[in-house]
């Protein structure tokens, strides 16, 4: 026996019959095919021909860059080389003392703080500074990357942590502020800073790299920190700044880790 209700509404029937129909292909399995997907290799040589209307565009902007880059605004009176040395370098002193200069006004203007210590990594120096004039290119060279300074408050704990990390390492990475002296079997026997020994419950301040301060070549010291400082300067900066302001550098031969 079939009931009809004299008052279905035909749009009702139509609502009930699409969402009926829309329940059914809803539930089918779908369906996935395979499609081959081929590329090659297309090389760039000098087969392919400057487009001269865009070369004619681009060139008084890369005239204008290279004419900046090029400028000159220090001189070096010997080659900065990071293989050179077996704890530090002449280059990786340059380097610290140079952030620790440029940098500290900036961060006394920011905490009314000192940066207390420098340490960069050896692996971030990308090329040497070679004897002679130097341009803006040298430092775009030296620091290709955007990495700015971070400051980074740790206690001494943490301080005798980023020592032992420098030893273990067997890097020549930029230092500043830290004499580490070991003795003959290369172990740590005294951390001094300004010639006295770390203190285990004091914070010092510590300037790195933003790669270097997110825990980068394994620095996880950098993360078990009392506080974190965005100085907003790239390290090439840095370098461009220290060059303008001195017209002949010279890297300091200080001794930061002294092997008794």
């Amino acid at each position: 026996m079939t009931f009809k209700s004299k008052n279905t509404n035909p749009l009702f029937t139509i609502f009930v019959t699409t969402l009926t129909l829309f329940g059914f292909t809803s539930c089918k399995t779908k369906q996935f095919s395979n499609y081959l997907v081929e590329g090659k290799k297309i090389e760039v040589n000098k087969n392919y021909t400057t487009n001269e209307k865009i070369d004619s565009y681009i060139t008084p902007y890369r005239n204008h860059i290279n004419k900046d880059l090029d400028s000159v605004i220090s001189y070096c009176p010997e080659t900065l080389d990071k293989s050179k040395g077996e704890w530090q370098s002449n280059i990786g002193n340059f380097m610290a003392d140079a952030c620790i200069e440029m940098a500290n006004p900036v961060f006394m203007k920011q905490q009314n703080k000192q940066i207390d210590i420098i340490l960069l990594n050896s692996g971030g120096i990308r090329s040497i500074i070679p004897k002679g004039n130097i341009t803006k290119r040298n430092a775009f060279e030296v620091m290709p990357f955007e990495n700015s300074l971070i400051v980074i408050a740790l206690k001494g704990e943490q301080i005798k942590a980023l020592a032992q990390h420098i030893i273990t390492e067997k890097k020549p990475h930029p230092l500043n502020g830290l004499k580490i002296i070991l003795n003959k079997e290369n172990v740590i026997t005294t951390i001094l800073f300004k010639e006295k020994p770390i203190d285990n419950n004091k914070i010092y301040y510590v300037g790195t790299s933003d790669y270097l301060a997110n825990g980068g070549d394994n620095m996880t010291f950098f993360l078990k920190n009392e506080g974190t400082f965005d100085l907003n300067y790239k390290i090439r900066n840095v370098l461009i700044d220290y060059f303008q302001k001195h017209k002949t550098i010279e890297a300091s031969n200080s001794p930061r880790i002294i092997k008794e």
